[in-house]
């Protein structure tokens, strides 16, 4: 099979039949053979009565229902783990998402070779209150991913070759991140195309305030993990190793002051006296905290399942 089109959706009953007959226009007209896969992330209006009524009149889609509504990294998740072709393209449900753009991301997964091409939404139409920090964390997330050559990590509108979607876990709300998830996972000949971003044309958004304050948590999350998720200890403790020396140098130095000071019997100063003797003693503790929670993730990490799984590309 050609192209798996995954389309997560939440409350799209009014879209959904002129998406799937877009959809099925483009793959009729370039020859591909095709499946869409439509995940009901939980929604509440007819968006499942309108699915099945769709595929008694097409085969070629597939669908999935959540008993409630878990989120679209959720609903990403599961679609990956069904689909069966060779490219993958991602799109929203809400028609902002153009399947005329699949030929040309499909040619570039399969001509050029690219693991991954996002779609950049140079043009939007979207308020400031929603563009501005999309850009913030645009470039927040191109620092410290270091795939400085995407502009816009959160499109909908993606493709992908088959191994990489089969090879990420994407959870709690990582379908921001996906490039960055591929990069770790070893994928990193990433792309960007700039595609046409429409205005909605039903409804509603489905995504509030909150996803901003989410987003930034996750990126840690994801930057912290991929970096030491098999080596916590290298994170822990030489956080911990730091801030317990820089406690003792410092409590070191106050003795040795004292010291002196008695010496060439000068006034002084005792060393619980001084405030600094104290932020050298949180130092330590908290130093030797951080040790031991290294250790523990240490053991916690060997015990893992997954401590040994590594992407393996080819065998001869």
């Amino acid at each position: 099979m050609d192209i798996s089109v995954v389309v997560p959706l939440y409350n799209e009953a009014e879209s959904l039949p002129e998406l799937v007959d877009w959809n099925r226009r483009v793959m009729e007209a370039h020859g591909f053979s095709y499946e869409i896969i439509l995940v009901d992330d939980g929604s509440s209006d007819e968006s499942w009565e309108v699915i099945e009524q769709l595929r008694a009149q097409n085969p070629c889609i597939k669908a999935i229902k959540f008993r409630r509504n878990y989120g679209k990294s959720a609903a990403l998740n599961v679609g990956f783990e069904a689909v069966q072709g060779n490219v993958v393209i991602t799109m929203d449900a809400d028609l902002q998402d153009s399947p005329d753009e699949i030929p040309e991301l499909y040619r570039r997964i399969t001509e050029e070779r690219y693991d991954l091409v996002s779609g950049w939404k140079k043009k939007r139409h979207d308020p400031l209150s929603k563009t501005l920090p999309t850009k913030l964390f645009n470039s927040a997330t191109r620092k410290m991913s270091g795939i400085h050559n995407l502009h816009d990590f959160n499109c909908g509108l993606k493709a992908y070759k088959r191994e990489v979607v089969k090879s990420i876990e994407v959870y709690g709300e990582m379908h921001r991140y996906i490039p960055v998830l591929a990069k770790w996972a070893g994928f990193k000949r990433i792309g960007e195309q700039v595609v046409e971003h429409r205005p909605r044309k039903y409804g509603t958004t489905k995504f509030g305030f909150s996803r901003f304050i989410n987003g930034f948590l996750d990126l840690l999350s994801i930057f912290f993990v991929g970096k030491f998720g098999k080596r916590p200890m290298h994170f822990f403790g030489t956080m911990g190793v730091l801030s317990f020396i820089a406690g003792l140098f410092i409590t070191i130095w106050l003795i040795a002051e004292k010291l002196i000071d008695i010496a060439n019997n000068a006034k002084y100063r005792n060393v619980t006296d001084q405030p600094l003797f104290y932020i050298a003693l949180v130092a330590i503790v908290v130093g030797f905290q951080l040790f031991l929670t290294g250790f523990v993730a240490e053991l916690v990490s060997r015990n893992s399942s997954e401590r040994n799984h590594y992407q393996i590309e080819k065998k001869l």
